[in-house]
């Protein structure tokens, strides 16, 4: 190896080594560069990070402030825009009082612009009004729709249902009547108003119940009537005639109906005449005085708005039951009467709930007038012990067959009947007078009333008849029921 070389070698790992210490040193410096920029974003992101979560209870602080601020700011806004349409809607059912007391109520009412103008002008629509005696008052009933007229006024040679037939001519109302009937009703001016809006019920330091005429008021041109449904226990003897099978409580918590068509299909829907008025009513509230509604006057013997609860349906006591009645109970073995009481119990605080109120039809639908004391005594009993305990007290007796108590021109508080049953509660008499607009007696102890039967026979005789009952309510042409038969011999 030449000397040469081997300075070369020497002199290239020299220069080696010496680049290597360059590089070091430069590393070196880098690298502590590096931990010192390191070191100054470590500190500066916990700076910030503790400057984030020094504010952060600060910014909810704030935001709940000012949630705080909203809430208390926007509560008496909503309370007032709350009073603006509750007095609205009782001022468009003629509550002209509630309503401006429940505007009033707002905090700051006083001072507020709007409120005082709204107050000033039901003020001014209260003092409007016109007092109508409580004598011109007419009621109108009806008994269950009929959903289906070919199944209802069936003619078939079934002989149950030709022997059926006349009397659902006779007797019944169906759907597309009964929202004709309502419709021209509304369009004449007629408010629909509660028995209790007629009456003032009082009690003297001695517990003795008094009783007074209360005029009601409307706007000039409004006519108050009152409203009445007759048997709502869907009888057996209603089974496939087209009418509705029981009411329930809808999805909304409002009564309906179920209906079974002609298929077997069951419906759920407004086939009777509570779901059906409440619905006319929502469309139109101006046809009820302050939220009125009508009366169910209910038997007991099949039991009530299509629950079995008569207590011989529990026992299945055939002495006791009628042939349907036991036919029914061998169609349905796992029937639970218990259970059945409280469905029917539901669905008649659901009814109450919604402005309408019940009446005893008496528990067997006796004729009233006919009847010995005795058995109305009993019929009396089975009713409070059947029904009271579902759908709760009433002091309102709805007679059926048309009989009364007594004859027009009688004392009517004189009779052993009627202080039996004034001892029983009742203060509130209906009958049945479908030949006058309206009867109404109001004595120290009572009210009776007359009621007008709008139903087949009528519609029957006011368009075909030659006796025409109806036409200050409607005109009977254009609400008879085209499928209606016309055939006189089933309205004799």
């Amino acid at each position: 190896m030449s000397r040469g070389s081997t300075y070369n070698k020497y002199s290239v790992r020299n220069k080696n080594n010496n680049r290597k210490k360059k590089n070091n040193i430069i590393t070196g410096l880098i690298m502590a560069g590096a931990f010192i920029v390191a070191l100054i974003i470590v500190i500066n992101l916990a700076s910030a990070g503790g400057k984030k979560n020094d504010n952060k209870p600060a910014e909810t602080v704030v935001a709940s402030e000012s949630s705080q601020e909203e809430t208390t700011t926007a509560a008496p806004a909503d309370k007032r825009s709350e009073a603006l349409k509750t007095a609205e809607a009782q001022a468009v059912q003629y509550d002209y009082d509630g309503a401006i007391k429940t505007l009033e109520s707002v905090e700051g009412a006083e001072s507020d612009e709007e409120i005082s103008k709204l107050i000033k002008d039901y003020e001014d629509k209260k003092d409007s009004l016109v007092a109508v005696s409580p004598q011109e008052v007419t009621h109108v009933f009806f008994h269950s729709l009929i959903v289906d007229p070919k199944r209802g006024f069936s003619l078939t040679d079934n002989t149950t249902w030709n022997k059926a037939t006349p009397g659902f001519c006779q007797w019944m109302t169906t759907c597309y009547e009964f929202d004709h009937m309502m419709e021209q009703m509304y369009e004449k001016g007629y408010v629909l108003v509660s028995l209790y809006d007629m009456v003032d019920i009082t009690k003297d330091a001695d517990g003795v119940e008094h009783i007074e005429g209360k005029n009601i008021y409307l706007p000039k041109g409004k006519i108050p009537f009152v409203l009445s449904v007759d048997d709502v226990s869907y009888y057996h003897s209603y089974d496939d005639r087209g009418c509705a099978s029981k009411m329930i409580v809808g999805e909304d918590g409002k009564p309906t109906c179920e209906y079974v068509d002609a298929e077997g299909k069951t419906l759920v829907g407004p086939y009777d005449c509570v779901p059906r008025l409440d619905e006319f009513v929502a469309k139109h509230p101006d046809f009820s005085y302050k939220g009125a509604k009508g009366t169910v006057a209910l038997t007991g013997y099949n039991g009530i708005l299509g629950y079995r609860t008569d207590p011989a349906y529990r026992d299945k006591d055939e002495d006791n039951l009628l042939d349907d009645q036991i036919a029914w109970l061998k169609e349905h073995p796992d029937f639970d009467w218990d259970k059945e009481c409280e469905e029917a119990k539901k669905v008649a605080d659901a009814v109450k709930e919604d402005g309408w109120t019940f009446a005893s039809h008496t528990w067997g639908h006796i004729r009233i007038g006919d009847s010995e004391l005795d058995r109305i005594k009993t019929d009396t009993a089975n009713w409070k012990e059947g029904v009271e305990p579902l759908v709760g007290n009433t002091d309102i007796i709805i007679f059926a067959h048309g009989q009364d108590l007594a004859s027009w021109d009688e004392e009517y508080s004189e009779s052993d009947k009627f202080k039996y049953l004034k001892g029983q509660g009742y203060s509130i008499f209906c009958n049945v007078d479908g030949s006058t607009k309206y009867f109404v007696q109001i004595g120290d102890e009572y009210m009776r009333m007359g009621r007008r039967n709008l139903d087949g026979i009528r519609l029957w005789q006011a368009v075909y008849g030659g006796k025409d009952y109806l036409s200050d309510l409607f005109d009977p042409a254009t609400v008879i029921d085209p499928d209606r038969p016309t055939d006189s011999s089933l309205y004799q």
